[in-house]
């Protein structure tokens, strides 16, 4: 576990939600490149104040392996990855530039850390989340759209083929289509892809999911939250023993890249939709945050602080429960 003195620790109940998260989340991002690095530690400051502080434990991901990796991804361009020899061209089709060498360790750890958390909800059951990641864009053999590999499908392969679990949803509720996602698992039957999105918004050239819930521009809280529960009910006929929840707050109206009219309520009853639905029926599920690009930042943070805690508290009923 890692360093972080969160207040009261000592009182900390047995049904604190785990969190993976490490600094190299941001610092493994160049200072000038045009993405908000600083979520992550602001986010972190937030969940470990006196008021928050002991609904959670944050843990030290290790990284992902090459291995784990290429059950999703092509080994060419894993290596290709790895040894530093993508092109020019695949490296601005990814983003996050200019890089800096520390890149790798971060995506590697990034990817760990969702790694570390399935590995929680599958062998303990619950609730786990990663304080990053939802890596969607990631295509099978190229990175596109701040993403370098595919938490989500990769999660899902090492679930098939480590732990047998045959049927995984992936609840993909981030603005941007996760294309990447549909594309690597488009002949995995066990696995079942939804993607709520904004229709006009990126990646402009949609993939196909097993379902995807379209929203126009501007669309608002009502419009939202009935793709959210079309998409809990296509779930519940499909009678997933895994969910992957990327839960994306980038369709807030605040959000610089999102086009969509969420409120912050309106995501904290998304948020209470998916978690009322694991609760119900114990469904051990990992959190990916996804995108949030809000101006200013910190209506990002809050959002994101509301689903860690609703996550904490499903989770402790969950595990309760179970007691």
């Amino acid at each position: 576990m890692m360093s972080v003195i969160t207040p009261d620790s000592n009182n900390k109940s047995q049904y604190t939600l785990p969190i993976w998260y490490h600094p190299i989340y941001t610092n493994g991002i160049h200072p000038k490149a045009r993405f908000p690095r600083d979520r992550y530690t602001k986010l972190l400051d937030r969940l470990t104040t006196t008021e928050l502080g002991t609904k959670f434990d944050i843990m030290e991901p290790k990284e992902a392996s090459r291995s784990e990796l290429t059950m999703a991804h092509d080994p060419y361009y894993v290596d290709n990855f790895l040894n530093q020899t993508l092109t020019e061209k695949e490296v601005k089709r990814i983003g996050l530039t200019p890089w800096t060498p520390e890149i790798i360790p971060r995506t590697l750890l990034l990817v760990g850390g969702a790694i570390s958390a399935l590995e929680r909800v599958v062998n303990h059951g619950g609730i786990a989340g990663n304080m990053a990641g939802g890596t969607h864009h990631a295509h099978f053999d190229f990175g596109s759209g701040y993403c370098i590999f595919n938490d989500l499908a990769v999660c899902s392969m090492i679930a098939i083929k480590k732990y047998g679990i045959s049927k995984i949803a992936i609840l993909d509720f981030d603005v941007h289509q996760g294309d990447g996602t549909a594309t690597i698992l488009q002949n995995v039957p066990e696995v079942l892809t939804i993607s709520i999105h904004c229709k006009q918004n990126f990646p402009f050239r949609k993939s196909i999911s097993d379902y995807d819930l379209e929203l126009p521009p501007k669309a608002e809280d009502a419009a939202y939250l009935k793709m959210v529960r079309k998409a809990l009910e296509l779930t519940t006929e499909f009678e997933p023993e895994l969910i992957l929840f990327q839960a994306g707050v980038d369709g807030l109206t605040t959000d610089s890249l999102g086009k969509l009219n969420v409120s912050r309520e309106g995501m904290k009853l998304r948020n209470d939709l998916v978690f009322d639905y694991v609760i119900r029926d114990s469904i051990p599920t990992v959190v990916f945050m996804g995108g949030g690009y809000s101006e200013p930042i910190g209506h990002t943070i809050d959002a994101f602080c509301d689903l860690f805690v609703s996550a904490s508290q499903a989770n402790e009923t969950i595990l309760a429960n179970a007691d």
